[in-house]
């Protein structure tokens, strides 16, 4: 199992990657999705790159944080809470792919999603069979789903916190006359 542990964070950025250069130039040219999807869009209304980027840093942190402890003190509660994080990416790629079927239009998120999916639940099901699913590990998986769940509002509102000093740090900018 060691050997894939260290491939959560890695799959992880890459999947980021194109959510970061992506995201900003979709949703604004894509202004129809805020009147037909309100709700899932406001959590993306007035986001920048910055922004987004200090959420995915910020989403990383536990990504890279748990991997690294389970790689380096093996046991079951830590591979209880890698599985549960690895299994709430897994399902975020479904999510990404999902959306894009649901709207028609490719979404940045898709491409890597649909790369990541199969080697995601290949993974998956190479470290169940080391895995022991006593009740002590399902416990941690599911501390490590609802971790994930928790951590991805965290990451919105400091993305959100970050657009909003961006936006007021502009407002002491002036152009020079010429």
């Amino acid at each position: 199992m060691k050997e894939y542990i260290l491939l959560l964070p890695i799959i992880f950025i890459f999947h980021d990657m194109e959510e970061i250069i992506g995201f900003v130039p979709f949703f604004r040219k894509n202004l129809y999705l805020y009147e037909r999807f309100p709700k899932v869009m406001n959590a993306y209304r007035g986001l920048t790159t910055e922004g987004m980027a200090v959420g995915v840093y910020e989403e990383f942190i536990p990504f890279f944080g748990i991997s690294l402890l389970a790689y380096y003190f093996p046991g079951r509660v830590l591979y209880g809470l890698w599985y549960g994080i690895f299994l709430s990416m897994t399902a975020h790629f479904i999510v990404h792919i999902g959306h894009t079927l649901y709207i028609r239009k490719y979404i940045p998120s898709f491409i890597t999603s649909i790369i990541c999916l199969p080697i995601s639940i290949l993974i998956l099901i190479k470290c169940a069979a080391f895995v022991n699913f006593d009740i002590l590990t399902v416990t941690f998986i599911i501390v490590g789903i609802l971790l994930m769940i928790a951590n991805l509002r965290l990451a919105h509102m400091l993305s959100h916190f970050v657009n909003r000093k961006l936006r007021s740090a502009e407002s002491y900018y002036f152009e020079l006359p010429e």
